[in-house]
Protein backbone atom coordinates (compact mmCIF):
# COMPACT_ATOMS: atom_id res chain seq x y z
CA UNK A 1 0.00 0.00 0.00
CA UNK A 2 1.24 3.37 -0.89
CA UNK A 3 -0.26 6.58 1.20
CA UNK A 4 0.12 9.69 -1.53
CA UNK A 5 -2.42 11.63 0.42
CA UNK A 6 -4.62 10.50 3.12
CA UNK A 7 -6.82 13.15 2.98
CA UNK A 8 -10.35 12.63 4.81
CA UNK A 9 -10.06 8.98 3.90
CA UNK A 10 -12.37 6.69 5.77
CA UNK A 11 -9.95 4.84 8.67
CA UNK A 12 -12.35 1.75 8.40
CA UNK A 13 -11.18 1.15 4.83
CA UNK A 14 -8.05 1.74 5.80
CA UNK A 15 -8.16 -0.75 8.20
CA UNK A 16 -9.28 -3.30 5.77
CA UNK A 17 -6.62 -2.21 3.07
CA UNK A 18 -4.17 -2.97 5.92
CA UNK A 19 -5.23 -6.42 6.20
CA UNK A 20 -4.22 -6.84 2.51
CA UNK A 21 -0.90 -5.25 2.69
CA UNK A 22 1.83 -6.57 3.97
CA UNK A 23 4.30 -3.49 3.39
CA UNK A 24 3.25 0.04 4.15
CA UNK A 25 4.97 2.86 1.91
CA UNK A 26 4.00 6.90 2.80
CA UNK A 27 4.91 10.12 1.09
CA UNK A 28 6.74 11.75 3.95
CA UNK A 29 4.27 14.75 4.17
CA UNK A 30 2.08 11.68 5.08
CA UNK A 31 4.48 10.55 7.50
CA UNK A 32 3.13 11.87 10.45
CA UNK A 33 -1.01 11.60 9.57
CA UNK A 34 -0.27 7.91 9.53
CA UNK A 35 1.67 7.23 12.30
CA UNK A 36 -0.82 9.00 14.75
CA UNK A 37 -3.09 6.33 13.85
CA UNK A 38 -1.36 3.66 14.93
CA UNK A 39 0.12 2.38 11.98
CA UNK A 40 3.44 0.51 11.37
CA UNK A 41 5.06 2.07 8.45
CA UNK A 42 7.69 0.37 6.50
CA UNK A 43 8.94 3.11 3.93
CA UNK A 44 8.73 6.49 3.58
CA UNK A 45 9.00 8.45 0.46
CA UNK A 46 10.58 11.91 0.34
CA UNK A 47 12.43 14.12 2.69
CA UNK A 48 11.07 14.34 6.06
CA UNK A 49 11.14 17.53 7.92
CA UNK A 50 14.08 18.15 10.69
CA UNK A 51 13.19 16.68 13.75
CA UNK A 52 10.31 13.93 12.67
CA UNK A 53 10.78 10.52 14.71
CA UNK A 54 10.67 7.80 12.98
CA UNK A 55 9.31 4.00 13.92
CA UNK A 56 11.99 1.57 14.17
CA UNK A 57 13.46 -0.17 10.70
CA UNK A 58 11.83 2.45 8.62
CA UNK A 59 13.56 2.69 5.09
CA UNK A 60 13.38 5.97 3.46
CA UNK A 61 13.28 6.57 0.08
CA UNK A 62 14.64 10.46 -1.31
CA UNK A 63 12.04 12.05 -3.10
CA UNK A 64 13.80 12.23 -7.23
CA UNK A 65 10.75 13.27 -8.89
CA UNK A 66 7.47 14.75 -8.92
CA UNK A 67 4.51 12.77 -7.41
CA UNK A 68 3.84 9.30 -7.35
CA UNK A 69 7.12 8.65 -9.80
CA UNK A 70 9.86 7.28 -7.02
CA UNK A 71 7.03 5.16 -4.68
CA UNK A 72 5.97 3.58 -8.46
CA UNK A 73 9.54 3.10 -9.29
CA UNK A 74 10.63 1.46 -6.61
CA UNK A 75 7.55 -0.72 -6.40
CA UNK A 76 8.41 -1.70 -9.96
CA UNK A 77 12.15 -2.27 -9.32
CA UNK A 78 11.21 -4.21 -6.34
CA UNK A 79 8.96 -6.67 -8.60
CA UNK A 80 5.50 -5.79 -6.26
CA UNK A 81 3.05 -7.45 -8.60
CA UNK A 82 0.29 -4.79 -7.03
CA UNK A 83 -0.26 -1.65 -5.14
CA UNK A 84 -3.52 0.10 -3.54
CA UNK A 85 -2.77 3.87 -3.49
CA UNK A 86 -4.55 6.28 -1.43
CA UNK A 87 -4.60 9.24 -3.25
CA UNK A 88 -7.38 12.55 -3.40
CA UNK A 89 -6.18 11.62 -7.09
CA UNK A 90 -8.43 9.76 -8.76
CA UNK A 91 -6.98 9.82 -12.44
CA UNK A 92 -4.41 7.33 -13.95
CA UNK A 93 -2.79 10.19 -16.07
CA UNK A 94 0.81 9.84 -14.28
CA UNK A 95 0.55 5.97 -13.96
CA UNK A 96 -0.31 4.40 -17.38
CA UNK A 97 3.34 4.23 -18.21
CA UNK A 98 3.31 1.43 -14.84
CA UNK A 99 0.28 -0.58 -15.64
CA UNK A 100 2.13 -3.03 -17.96
CA UNK A 101 4.50 -3.95 -15.05
CA UNK A 102 2.06 -3.58 -11.93
CA UNK A 103 -1.72 -3.88 -10.75
CA UNK A 104 -2.86 -0.26 -9.90
CA UNK A 105 -5.65 0.32 -7.80
CA UNK A 106 -6.55 3.93 -6.70
CA UNK A 107 -8.36 4.41 -3.81
CA UNK A 108 -9.85 7.94 -2.72
CA UNK A 109 -11.94 9.82 -0.16
CA UNK A 110 -14.87 8.76 -2.47
CA UNK A 111 -14.26 5.53 -5.16
CA UNK A 112 -11.82 3.39 -5.42
CA UNK A 113 -11.10 2.90 -9.02
CA UNK A 114 -8.77 0.59 -11.41
CA UNK A 115 -7.73 -0.34 -14.98
CA UNK A 116 -9.13 -3.10 -16.69
CA UNK A 117 -8.14 -5.14 -19.77
CA UNK A 118 -10.47 -6.25 -22.66
CA UNK A 119 -13.05 -9.01 -21.96
CA UNK A 120 -12.86 -8.39 -17.84
CA UNK A 121 -15.89 -9.47 -15.85
CA UNK A 122 -17.18 -9.49 -12.47
CA UNK A 123 -20.07 -9.84 -10.68
CA UNK A 124 -22.17 -6.60 -8.98
CA UNK A 125 -25.64 -6.70 -7.07
CA UNK A 126 -28.31 -4.31 -9.43
CA UNK A 127 -27.58 -0.91 -8.79
CA UNK A 128 -24.19 -0.44 -8.20
CA UNK A 129 -22.45 2.70 -10.00
CA UNK A 130 -19.46 2.39 -11.66
CA UNK A 131 -17.97 5.41 -12.65
CA UNK A 132 -16.34 5.23 -16.21
CA UNK A 133 -13.87 7.71 -18.19
CA UNK A 134 -15.13 7.15 -21.67
CA UNK A 135 -11.87 7.95 -23.64
CA UNK A 136 -12.48 5.10 -25.96
CA UNK A 137 -15.54 3.17 -27.00
CA UNK A 138 -16.52 0.32 -25.55
CA UNK A 139 -19.30 -2.65 -24.76
CA UNK A 140 -20.53 -3.91 -21.38
CA UNK A 141 -22.95 -6.25 -20.51
CA UNK A 142 -25.96 -5.68 -17.90
CA UNK A 143 -24.93 -2.06 -17.49
CA UNK A 144 -27.16 1.28 -18.00
CA UNK A 145 -25.71 4.76 -18.58
CA UNK A 146 -27.54 7.33 -16.57
CA UNK A 147 -25.34 10.21 -16.85
CA UNK A 148 -21.87 11.27 -18.33
CA UNK A 149 -19.34 8.83 -17.25
CA UNK A 150 -21.90 7.48 -14.53
CA UNK A 151 -23.57 3.71 -15.12
CA UNK A 152 -25.44 1.86 -13.28
CA UNK A 153 -26.17 -2.30 -13.12
CA UNK A 154 -29.54 -3.37 -14.30
CA UNK A 155 -29.74 -6.66 -12.45
CA UNK A 156 -27.23 -9.03 -9.96
CA UNK A 157 -24.94 -10.93 -11.78
CA UNK A 158 -22.17 -10.51 -14.36
CA UNK A 159 -21.36 -7.22 -15.41
CA UNK A 160 -18.61 -7.68 -18.63
CA UNK A 161 -16.92 -4.93 -21.02
CA UNK A 162 -15.19 -5.16 -24.04
CA UNK A 163 -13.40 -2.83 -25.84
CA UNK A 164 -10.31 -2.16 -28.14
CA UNK A 165 -8.30 0.27 -26.22
CA UNK A 166 -5.23 -1.05 -24.18
CA UNK A 167 -7.41 -0.02 -21.09
CA UNK A 168 -10.37 1.13 -19.58
CA UNK A 169 -10.31 3.03 -15.98
CA UNK A 170 -13.24 2.29 -14.13
CA UNK A 171 -14.28 3.33 -10.21
CA UNK A 172 -16.79 2.54 -8.07
CA UNK A 173 -18.44 4.35 -5.13
CA UNK A 174 -17.15 2.95 -1.74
Amino acid sequence: MYIHEFGAFNEEYLGQLLEWSPTVIVAASQYEKVVSLDVKVDIVVGNLEAGVELQENIRVIPQQKEGIADAMEFLVKEKYPAVNVISKINSFDDLTCYLPTINLVLFTEQGKHYAIKNNFSIWKPAGTIFLIDIVAYFEADNLMQQDEGKFVVVEDGLVSFRFQAPYLFIGELL
